[in-house]
């Protein structure tokens, strides 16, 4: 697939190296400087490149919203007519110092992306899992059980789309369900994140679901 970055910080960054290793045409955008971009696209290697938001927009398969909250706008709006094109969001709907959530209860940061970019396919993905952990769980594919991500999303071909890509990171999909289930998706973000920034085993944390019998 092509596929447009969004941002160029942890998750940003991270994903569109996998996406790039894994085999998919990337182009990073949205930094401070172009040379950030290009280092990225350089050390992503394959058939990475570094462009402006509208050029990752162009003609991509999909695009990883990947900015803070605060800049969601922005990037939206540099990225120019979105119609159609899917959209897999990891950006929270984080205060301005990260401390809570703006955004939660009778919706979430995912649903209200979707009503600024509403002909667009939006899914949530990737933002419950902390970005230290993408590389590890990308070298470990396909060796052991991998651990879960989940997502959400009301546009089953967009889903079919996020789910490879989680896959492709070296993940197991959850399918939670339609968008609106963001608003609980993303409050867990905020249990993760405490159980990997404030805990004493490190960031580098995954979480995985299981199903058992009942007897």
């Amino acid at each position: 697939m092509r596929i447009g970055i969004l941002g160029s910080g942890l998750m940003g960054g991270k994903l569109g190296t996998i996406f790039a290793r894994a085999g998919h045409d990337v182009v990073f955008s949205y930094a401070r400087t172009k040379g950030k971009l290009e280092k990225l696209a350089r050390d992503a290697g394959g058939r990475a490149r570094a462009g402006t938001p509208a050029e990752a927009a162009k003609d991509a398969d999909a695009l990883l919203l990947a900015v803070h909250w605060s800049r969601v706008d922005d990037v939206l709006k540099k990225a120019g007519d979105l119609a159609g094109k899917v959209i897999v969001s990891c950006s929270l709907p984080m205060n301005a110092d990260d401390t809570g959530l703006v955004i939660a209860n009778t919706s979430s940061g995912s649903e209200e992306v979707a009503k600024k970019v509403p002909k667009a396919h939006v899914i949530s993905a990737f933002n419950t899992v902390p970005s230290e952990v993408l590389f590890s769980v990308f070298e470990r594919k396909g060796k052991g059980t991998p651990p879960s991500v989940v997502y959400c999303g009301d546009n089953a071909k967009a889903k079919k789309v996020a789910a490879q890509l989680i896959s492709d990171v070296g993940f197991e999909p959850i399918d939670a369900g339609p968008l609106r289930i963001a608003r609980y998706t993303e409050p867990f973000t905020l249990l993760v994140g405490q159980l990997a920034y404030e805990g004493d085993r490190g960031p580098a944390m995954a979480y995985r679901f299981e199903w058992f019998e009942e007897r």
